[in-house]
């Protein structure tokens, strides 16, 4: 089901957005740092920034934290998944809001608490980073969040466990293993999901405690809508299709708003960089346009 599009952008907005001069910046991508004490270390990230955000200083914009897969990096949505292309396209046809895109490194932390501080570095100390430096509108209805594969399945914790913090959640391919991952998911070999004080070898209780299921009955119970597109190839060598499907019947059997995709291909970057723009366009449609003087 399509979300419709909502008629609650500020006409000032509109009309300061669509006085940038020809001349504005371009969009661009930088790599930036956050000093994280969740971590113990630098949190590095690469931050996408829309045209003409340096001649706007009183606009704040919506963002999206999109999450990498295992073993990945924060240039990954940038130059494997051509995501600025794409936004900028999308944004020059009016088919999603010019907005700020935020790209964190995690390695193969999966998001979790476990072999670092991943997701307590995510929201203690990334987020309000992002918030303080960059124009952000922060508010739920001005903060998305999206993944692939392992970013997919952080992306589905942080909105389950935190409905009230994201209006939206894009998940591609995500590796939501339910009961547990198959025998060749890089999920069983990163020493993540294992007992503690162990040899770091999987343990199918501890992955089970962190999956997505636990988190479901909670979620619903605080009755909050979140739209989620997810999707998968339909030849993904971890089956992913069927986890996504099934994630999927559990939503729309909740009543909670959510697009399903299954397309050509294998769990890989022509999956993710072809469908990057329809997931764009699903979770941007209840999200808040760019405002003017809004205050931090």
């Amino acid at each position: 089901m399509r979300i419709p599009s909502p008629c609650s952008a500020a006409l000032l907005a509109c009309a300061a957005i669509a006085a940038i001069a020809p001349a504005a910046h371009a969009s661009e991508v930088r790599s930036a740092e956050v000093q994280s004490s969740a971590l113990g270390r630098a949190l590095t990230y690469n931050v996408y920034l829309p045209t003409g955000y340096a001649e706007s200083p009183n606009v704040r914009y919506p963002v999206m934290y999109l999450l990498h897969g295992n073993d990945g990096a924060r240039n990954d949505w940038a130059v494997k998944g051509k995501m600025q292309k794409t936004v900028d396209t999308l944004v020059a046809n009016g088919d999603i809001p010019p907005a700020i895109y935020v790209m964190p490194d995690a390695n193969t932390n999966w998001y979790v608490d476990l072999k670092e501080k991943m997701e307590t570095a995510f929201l203690q100390d990334l987020m309000p980073h992002v918030e303080k430096t960059y124009r952000t509108i922060n508010a739920r209805n001005g903060r998305v969040i999206g993944g692939l594969s392992m970013g997919g399945y952080g992306a589905l914790r942080m909105v389950l466990q935190y409905p009230e913090k994201f209006q939206a959640a894009a998940l591609l391919s995500p590796a939501i293993y339910n009961p547990e991952p198959p025998a060749d998911s890089s999920a069983r070999h990163v020493k993540v999901f294992a007992e503690p004080n162990t040899s770091g070898a999987y343990s199918k209780t501890v992955w089970q405690q962190y999956n997505y299921p636990v988190l479901m009955d909670a979620f619903l119970a605080k009755g909050i809508k979140v739209p989620m597109y997810i999707n998968s190839g339909d030849d993904d060598e971890f089956a992913i299709e069927a986890e996504a499907t099934q994630l999927y019947s559990q939503l729309r059997k909740a009543k909670q708003p959510a697009e399903l995709r299954i397309v050509n291909g294998k769990h890989e970057w022509m999956v993710w960089e072809t469908t990057l723009g329809d997931s764009l366009k699903y979770v941007f449609s209840t999200v808040s346009r760019p405002q003017v003087g809004t205050a931090k």
